[in-house]
């Protein structure tokens, strides 16, 4: 059983989160459990390096993980069968146009060897107070019309901070991330953990000190 220090629970909405660099290493990141998920508590976390995860019914658990996968438009790389797919103008892509759309397939869609998802109800409201608020944003993928794929995060300064992302028709997903690196102007992708899916795009992992270096210099 994991012994989670005092210091790390949020006993009110004042408290603040410890410092990073006390963050466990198992589970991996974690610095902070309970709070709230308002929109300041969201966007303080946010620019620490920090970001909430937790199952329906849990406490809220709050991580700053290490390593830190992240992408850059210079990382980026993009296969010539995905370009291929970019030409033909099969999808379009939107931005903003449906934020709640977007966040609830994100939270409903079935995904491979996962049993449910992360995002409740708390989060889906949290996240759609901070969309209203300009702080959380969907990069939306369109097919005849009809949504089919997309992605959404928290945007502070030059950081997208990416939360999820679902696709209904193949690459629909993966045409919004490129959008979100080659037409939108962020200098830095938080991708929060290592992915082999986000790792084939170009993504990389960073220490968690320089992580924070990054945000320093970008937010």
């Amino acid at each position: 059983m994991v012994e989670i220090p005092k210091s790390f629970y949020l006993v009110s909405n004042e408290t603040p989160f410890p410092p990073v660099n006390l963050s466990l290493k198992e589970p991996n990141g974690l610095i902070a459990v309970g709070g709230e998920l308002s929109p300041e508590r969201l966007i303080d976390a946010y620019s620490k390096g920090i970001f909430p995860w937790y199952s329906d019914g849990d406490p809220i658990l709050w991580y700053s993980p290490e390593p830190r996968m992240v992408i850059t438009p210079n990382s980026l790389h993009v296969a010539n069968s995905l370009k291929k797919i970019i030409r033909s103008n099969k999808f379009e892509i939107r931005y903003d146009c449906n934020f709640e759309a977007v966040i609830n397939e994100c939270k409903n869609i079935k995904r491979i060897n996962q049993k449910g998802t992360w995002i409740d109800s708390n989060m889906v409201d949290a996240y759609t107070e901070l969309h209203n608020k300009g702080f959380a944003h969907s990069v939306e993928t369109y097919e005849n019309g009809k949504l089919v794929g997309g992605l959404y995060g928290v945007a502070i300064g030059k950081v997208f901070f990416g939360e999820s992302m679902f696709s209904i028709t193949s690459n629909a997903s993966k045409v919004a991330l490129v959008y979100l690196l080659q037409e939108l102007d962020y200098q830095l992708i938080d991708c929060q953990i290592e992915s082999p899916h986000l790792k084939s795009f170009g993504a990389y992992n960073v220490s968690r000190h320089s992580f924070a270096l990054l945000l320093k210099e970008l937010l």
